[in-house]
């Protein structure tokens, strides 16, 4: 079996609190989590051992159904979760990684780095196979993070407003 490594980095246009205080809610990932169509079930603020579910888009119409478990949460710094229900990928192991930065109109940012672990069977054929889901599976985490960062971005206005 091989293991993978996918890491992408954004900021995110927010401090680091207001950013962790958005993903910490299990209940809103689907508002900005690019392959999440809906949270199934959730438990709110995420606690370390606890479990929550979606529903996710995979491959065109294709969809799957995943349950995800809190491993390790560092606060305002990193918080690791595992998933099962994306097969062929095993043991997958998410992280999101933050870092205070200042943004480039001097204000605070947020350095977000996600990065996803995982394993493929299938000997050759997982190389091949993952060859042909990585991008997509980039493209996929970049597109999370911009989400992220709108999805704050327009709290944010709509309270100062």
């Amino acid at each position: 079996m091989s293991r993978y490594v996918v890491t992408e980095r954004a900021v995110i246009d927010a401090s680091v609190e207001r950013v962790w205080e958005v993903i910490s809610r299990t209940d809103r990932y689907a508002e900005w989590v690019a392959g999440a169509i809906e949270v199934t079930d959730h438990h709110g603020v995420a606690t370390v051992g606890r479990t929550y579910a979606e529903t996710n888009r995979t491959l065109g119409p294709l969809r799957t159904s995943s349950v995800w478990t809190v491993r390790e949460i560092d606060p305002l710094k990193r918080r690791v979760d595992t998933g099962t229900g994306f097969a062929p990928l095993q043991d997958l192991t998410s992280i999101f990684e933050f870092q205070p930065v200042t943004g480039p109109d001097g204000q605070d940012a947020t350095e977000m780095t996600y990065q996803v672990e995982y394993t493929i069977g299938l000997g050759p054929l997982g190389i091949l196979l993952n060859g042909v889901q990585e991008p997509g599976m980039r493209a996929g985490m970049r597109t999370s993070m911009a989400n992220l960062n709108r999805l704050i971005r327009s709290e944010n206005s709509a309270t100062t407003h």
